[in-house]
């Protein structure tokens, strides 16, 4: 099959990229190359996507219309895997006016350019940051999302309520997929389990927000990325049963859903830097700070929805991934070359 996956540069984007690319499919990627992070990071991944035949790719802002019409048009794609976006909920506070164009306006380009292509699926991804405010948990899908505590969670949430419109006036299929805290090699410079390594190592503190007391319920990039090609052939609209009753979030006017990814495992922040200090072999300088603004104090999700449609459940537990990474950033070199 032919897949569009915009941000294939990225984290996330760079393992679905990847692993579709592994099965043989087509893949068209689309990546701005910002400079949010060390882009020498971004190159090694893309090194490895372009010694695929099955990859093509171009090097654009998606507030760019025009090009990402043309980009569109190329591609030529059965299935669109939205991934791009202004990541992070701290640099929200420093950059709100970043997340508004690339999360909200790029999203909606990107939307407008589709709706008259209609590919068979639409998915976009979104975030556990949604649900904000809410203290039910473990979060389900069918909680209210209503109280973001960052601009980064509100503009995730805008793309949710956008795309819905789009779902429901053009029958465009789509599915925002929520992420709880994705890690695992080659993740972002900025993400905890990375800065905390890198400072442990160079016998550097690190900074611990909330004292500690925060709690995530972490997903392994492998396992995101096997629910999000299992949800490709769940398409909103076709016929899926959903035993449980109020458990499904398809939408009674639209195709459309909204699915958490996670594995239902919430880990205490203090839990988390034992499991880095075991596999490192060596003591973190803890540098404890108060709460950041916009940073919720627990997230935990309910995959039962995720299992339901696809009879898939997150399973690297956390101790092995933490090792996986470990391992990986080992063997990653220090001026952000090419790596296995």
């Amino acid at each position: 099959m032919r897949y569009l996956v915009t941000g294939c540069a990225g984290f996330v984007g760079y393992h679905v990229t990847y692993r579709l690319l592994e099965k043989g499919h087509h893949v068209f990627g689309i990546d701005g190359m910002t400079e949010y992070y060390d882009p020498a990071l971004k190159r090694a991944r893309m090194a490895r996507l372009l010694s695929s035949p099955n990859f093509e790719w171009s090097e654009l802002m998606l507030e760019d219309r025009p090009a990402l019409e043309a980009a569109v048009r190329a591609s030529k794609a059965e299935n669109i895997i939205h991934l791009a976006a202004q990541a992070g909920v701290r640099y929200s506070l420093e950059a709100p006016r970043t997340y508004l164009s690339s999360n909200i306006v790029g999203t909606f380009n990107l939307l407008e350019t589709i709706k008259d292509v209609l590919p068979a699926h639409l998915l976009i991804a979104s975030s556990s940051s949604v649900y904000g405010g809410n203290l039910e948990m473990p979060f389900r899908e069918t909680h209210a999302a209503d109280h973001p505590l960052s601009h980064y969670a509100a503009t995730k949430r805008a793309v949710e309520v956008m795309s819905h419109s789009y779902a429901h006036l053009w029958r465009l299929p789509i599915t925002n997929m929520r992420f709880f805290t994705v890690y695992g090699p080659w993740g972002r410079p900025d993400m905890a389990l990375f800065r905390f390594v890198e400072a442990i190592r160079a016998g550097e503190s690190i900074d611990v927000y909330g004292e500690g007391q925060m709690q995530r319920d972490f997903t392994y990039v492998d396992d995101i990325v096997e629910a999000i090609l299992r949800l490709v052939d769940v398409v909103p609209g076709a016929r899926r049963d959903v035993q449980e009753a109020g458990l499904d979030t398809l939408s009674p006017v639209a195709p459309w859903r909204v699915v958490n990814l996670c594995g239902g495992r919430p880990v205490g922040l203090r839990d988390f830097i034992v499991l880095v200090e075991k596999y490192l072999g060596q003591k973190a300088k803890l540098n404890l700070l108060p709460f950041q603004k916009g940073d919720p104090v627990s997230t935990w999700g309910d995959p039962s929805l995720l299992h339901a449609l696809t009879g898939f459940t997150p399973t690297v537990e956390l101790a092995e991934g933490v090792a996986r990474f470990i391992e990986w950033s080992s063997r990653y070199p220090s001026n952000r070359g090419s790596a296995t």
